[in-house]
Parts: structure tokens; C-alpha cells; sequence
């Protein structure tokens, strides 16, 4: 049998329980920081990466539309210009599409809500109603 050298493997469930007293060390590092600073508390307990790549994507999305503005307002009268309005909408989707891996399904289902089956579940749920609707006994 080989013995592998490393971390400690992760359960089923993707988490290392931890030990009595790491949980000891953590609860007093938590109490100190809240009686420290708990204005940086409730600031790190609101802010989540996720909520951090969708401000992204907003940003993202107003630099696409402005893009867009620039390219159709002028293109006929300076294709340099309408040139870099699309060099602008390029950019505005490059940042969309890393923060959409950023946030991945897990964080999508997180963020909104999405129950397990997501759209195709509630496509094929509308589908389902309307064959039954119609169906000829």
C-alpha cells in the first residue's frame, strides 16, 4: 500500500472538520475582531465574491451600451472612433465572461435562487402542462 505525503483529504461533503481546539482559536480570533473593528465585520459579512463579479458585470454591461452608443453615433463620420466604441464592447464582454466563470452554477443557483433543474426544469414543467392541456382522452 502506498502512503500518500500531503493535506489532509477532504470528506465527502468537500469540508475538514476542524479540531476542538482550532475551533477554540478561531471563536477567540472572531471575538477579538468583533470588538476590534466590527464596522470591517459587517463589511466583509455583506460583501461575497459573487456579489463583487456581478458589480463587475454591471460595469461591464454600461461599457458595452456606451460602446455601442459610440460605434452607431460614429461610424459614418469616424471609423477610428467607431473602431475603438468596438474595442470598448469587445472589452465590456471579455469581463463579463470571466466573472461569469468567477461565479460559476454553484453561485448562479446561490445569487438567484435557481432551484435544482434551473430553467430547463421550468421549460420542461410548461411543456408538460400544455401536453396535458391538450391531450385527447
Amino acid at each position: 500500500m502506498e502512503r500518500v505525503v500531503g493535506p489532509p483529504r477532504a470528506r465527502d461533503n468537500g469540508v475538514v472538520p476542524l479540531s476542538e481546539e482550532e475551533q477554540r482559536i478561531l471563536r477567540e480570533i472572531e471575538t477579538q475582531l468583533n470588538a476590534t473593528n466590527p464596522e470591517l465585520v459587517d463589511q466583509i459579512s455583506r460583501t461575497t465574491v459573487y456579489r463583487h463579479a456581478l458589480r463587475a458585470i454591471r460595469w461591464a454591461a454600461i461599457g458595452f451600451v456606451g460602446g455601442l452608443v459610440v460605434v452607431v453615433s460614429t461610424f459614418t463620420s469616424s471609423l477610428f472612433v467607431a473602431f475603438v466604441g468596438f474595442l470598448a464592447m469587445l472589452m465590456s464582454l471579455l469581463v463579463v465572461s470571466r466573472n461569469l466563470k468567477k461565479i460559476g452554477k454553484a453561485g448562479l443557483h446561490s445569487l438567484f435562487g435557481v432551484r435544482e433543474g434551473g430553467l430547463r426544469r421550468v421549460v420542461a414543467d410548461a411543456g408538460q402542462s400544455w401536453r396535458d392541456r391538450f391531450r385527447r382522452d
